[in-house]
């Protein structure tokens, strides 16, 4: 079963839910603005996948922090600014079968069919 995570009113993750039910692919939604996310999930993921994909800079939330917070960023602040602020995650996030994807683009819905 793959988890997705991301946030309900998104978008991106609206379409990827409903092209997954399309497709009879079996997942959970888990929305991580209400849910949140751990600290070692979100390391997994960095570790996995780095910042330079995890991290949103195109978002709200990012947008907000002044530029020396966005420029001080490493992986080490990356991910407290993560769990603090889940909308920095790049969405939506596929997790399952040991694999790791990010986003909704024909690389991850090749991936996800199989």
């Amino acid at each position: 079963m793959i988890t997705v995570y991301g946030i309900r009113n998104c978008d991106t993750c609206r379409k990827a839910l409903i092209w997954l039910e399309a497709g009879g692919i079996e997942h959970r939604f888990h929305d991580f603005r209400k849910d949140g996310l751990t600290a070692t999930q979100v390391a997994v993921w960095l570790e996995d996948v780095g910042a330079a994909v995890l991290l949103n800079k195109r978002g709200k939330t990012w947008r907000n922090f002044s530029n020396a917070e966005k420029e001080s960023v490493d992986a080490g602040k990356a991910e407290a600014l993560i769990v603090a602020n889940p909308t920095l995650v790049k969405r939506p996030v596929f997790e399952g079968a040991g694999t790791l994807l990010v986003g909704f683009g024909n690389a991850q819905r090749d991936a996800l069919k199989g």
